[in-house]
């Protein structure tokens, strides 16, 4: 039986990820908290952030900044998380 949690992002109760998917005590806080469609949702918000912050996963100073867009998406702390000002999706109307 898959396990459920109540999804900070969807706010109800879904399907839980199989393990951790960051490392440390934010890592296991999301496992905790955040559903597999939860966590998709960031995977699609975090492309666009890294995109157009020009952002590196190699970088220690961009993984401090992806964390604070985690933290705002995921759970609604701080500023961070929503889309850059200013973002257009491909398609989308000028």
């Amino acid at each position: 039986m898959a396990r459920t949690v109540r999804c900070a992002v969807m706010k109800r109760e879904a399907e839980g990820l199989e393990r951790p998917p960051h490392p440390g005590a934010l890592g296991q806080r999301i496992f905790e908290n955040v559903s597999k469609e939860g966590w998709k949702q960031w995977l699609q918000r975090l492309a666009t952030i890294i995109n157009e912050n020009k952002l590196s996963t190699a970088d220690p100073g961009s993984i401090q900044v992806i964390e604070q867009h985690m933290l705002g998406f995921l759970f609604g702390e701080g500023d961070m998380g929503k889309l850059p000002a200013g973002f257009q999706p491909a398609g989308g109307k000028k």
